[in-house]
């Protein structure tokens, strides 16, 4: 324990120890209101070699983490690029920092990662760090472990190898160490982390990463110990659009999302999507390019690391690990930059509303689509996109408001299911759009096929948005396409543009009903 100044001040007129004294009170202060202060007054007992490098990057990761303990935040989602200390923030820090200066010894964790080796290497270290001198001095008589072999200069965990995969408080608070999909399926606890879910070969193969995405979204919400209270904690570079940020994401599953890209892009597709931040976080950065850590990544760094990233995995390994939005290998189908956005649509030519449907109303579902496309004199403008989960009672009511809305210049152009399922389909359409221009046509070929015409268009800069709500999601899924979780507004797309294909650029009002063609 401490001394007071008082009885410093006895100390035969010791500077030094007087001193020492202020220092360690400073030290305690900043480390009981701040975890990147903690972090920095006891990174020597973790990394004794390598000197606490400070920035904005780390302080962002710092202050969400902290808003985790505090109740603020639930369910947090952070994606940064690799070497930014992020297992040790998120695993080897916050768990000590709790315990001790949070004064919450009684607190439970469990750290998954792709591998046991990776939660077992950061159990080493948050332990180090608790049976350190100064933390022991500073925080013993808060918390103390349990276990394993105890010894003034600290725990010999080399041969003890429960010691490595799970170490207690007095409290009966502990950390466990897991991988994904293994050990831990019988304990709960208050703090689950989830740090690298996915390694960059593992996310490559479908069957691993979808299995990966399954215990995450079925096993893991039922290892909280409070449903209403305990907190998840995601962290993790991208390696690929359907690895568990992108299913986050594209479900919308309620998570804080802190992005922090190796270079600031102001109009990054994520950001763009994201909500307010719920502790009023906003990037700190104002130019296009800033780097986010320069106090550890330089520029020279940043691009020997692209140069390393692009040697094997090209644009698709730099896109992930360092913007943090991973495509297909080779590129995607859509750039963002493709797509002109306009104030109005000009009249005339012919319009077409190509759709894609899907009958759910369950969250995980696909989108059921409404695209509104016209072509004027060769260019093509998109006017509306109409996106949404409902049931097939509301897809029918939907397709009839939007074919009224639209008026019979516009076609309605439907999918139709295969086999008799179809046709009955079609018969109930049919009948629900009486005196409304339509088409009712089964699919053909993959999605990535139905859509090169159009990305060939867009390609050539010649299709337009109007400038709409709709616009930034539908470029967030046109940029990720055919890689990302949902495809619904492309599939529409491809649909409408091969509708117009087929007709005169010539709007005619009233034209006959159309049935299974057009």
């Amino acid at each position: 324990m401490i001394l007071s100044l008082p009885e410093v001040e006895l100390v035969n007129g010791n500077l030094e120890a007087y001193q020492r004294a202020i220092d360690e009170m400073i030290a305690v202060r900043e480390s009981s209101r701040s975890l990147l202060d903690f972090a920095s007054h006891h990174w020597h007992a973790v990394e004794p070699g390598r000197p606490f490098a400070r920035g904005k990057a780390i302080e962002a990761i710092a202050h969400h983490l902290e808003a985790v303990e505090s109740g603020q935040i639930r369910k947090l989602l952070i994606n940064v690029p690799p070497g930014f200390t992020k297992s040790m923030m998120t695993s080897v820090f916050f768990p000590a920092w709790i315990w001790g200066p949070r004064d919450k010894p009684w607190a439970k964790f469990i750290a998954w990662s792709y591998a046991d080796q990776l939660t077992i290497r950061d159990n080493r270290r948050c332990r180090q760090i608790v049976e350190c001198e100064e933390y022991r001095r500073r925080w013993g008589r808060r918390v103390k472990i349990v276990g394993g072999k105890e010894e003034q200069s600290g725990f010999d965990l080399a041969g003890d190898q429960n010691a490595k995969m799970r170490f207690d408080t007095d409290r009966r608070g502990f950390k466990l160490a897991s991988s994904v999909g293994g050990a831990g399926t019988g304990e709960r606890a208050d703090f689950l982390i989830i740090d690298d879910p996915h390694s960059v070969l593992g996310a490559e193969s479908d069957t691993v990463r979808e299995r990966t995405i399954q215990w995450f979204a079925e096993t893991l919400p039922t290892r909280v110990n409070d449903q209403g209270k305990s907190a998840i904690i995601v962290i993790m570079q991208r390696i690929h659009a359907n690895d568990v940020s992108g299913h986050i994401l594209a479900h919308d599953l309620g998570f804080e999302h802190l992005l922090v890209e190796m270079e600031y892009e102001p109009d990054h597709p994520a950001r763009i999507a994201m909500k307010p931040s719920t502790i009023g976080y906003m990037d700190w950065r104002t130019t296009p390019g800033e780097l986010a850590w320069p106090e550890r990544f330089s520029r020279d760094a940043v691009e020997d690391l692209k140069k390393t990233l692009r040697s094997w995995g090209g644009s698709y390994a730099e896109s992930g690990q360092l913007r943090q939005w991973p495509h297909a290998r080779g590129g995607g189908m859509f750039k963002r930059g493709d797509f002109r956005i306009v104030n109005e649509v000009p009249r005339g030519g012919v319009a077409r509303r190509g759709w894609d449907l899907a009958a759910s109303t369950d969250n995980k579902a696909a989108y059921t689509v409404g695209v509104k496309m016209r072509r004027v004199d060769g260019q093509i403008f998109i006017e509306d996109v109409r996106r949404f989960r409902g049931s097939p009672a509301e897809v029918d009511a939907a397709i009839v408001q939007c074919a009224q809305e639209d008026g019979n210049e516009c076609v309605q152009d439907i999918p139709q299911d295969p086999g008799q399922a179809g046709k009955a389909q079609r018969m109930h359409l049919a009948e629900k759009l009486h005196g409304r221009r339509f088409s009712i046509t089964p699919e053909t070929g993959s999605k990535e096929d139905r859509a090169r015409p159009f990305a060939s268009q867009a390609e050539s800069g010649n299709v337009a948005l109007m400038l709409a709500h709709w616009n930034d999601p539908f470029l967030a899924e046109a940029e990720a396409f055919p890689a990302g979780a949902f495809k619904d507004q492309i599939d529409a797309c491809s649909r409408a543009y091969h509708g117009l294909l087929r007709e005169p650029e010539r709007a005619v009002p009233g034209a006959p009903i159309l049935i299974g063609g057009g």
